[in-house]
């Protein structure tokens, strides 16, 4: 579980990627990488942890906007 922590950590920062886009490249669910990434990575890497931990804060500012694109492709068509 510990090394499924640190790839899920890797991946998201590597890639900018979100809780969901992680969830779905590793074939998990997203209850899952949250309790990976905010409960067993701070325990062994803490460092790693702050790391992911601002790229799903910039992740959760932002999400209003994603879901209004979507929502817009969603109607037009797009």
């Amino acid at each position: 579980m510990e090394e499924r922590a640190e790839r899920l950590a890797l991946y998201i920062i590597e890639n900018r990627t979100t809780v969901r886009a992680a969830a779905q490249k590793f074939g998990i669910s997203k209850s899952t990488v949250h309790k990976d990434i905010s409960e067993r990575l701070p325990l062994f890497n803490r460092a790693l942890y702050l790391e992911v931990k601002e790229v799903l804060e910039v992740n959760k500012a932002q999400r209003h906007i994603r879901g209004g694109i979507a929502t817009r492709k969603k109607y037009r068509g797009g």
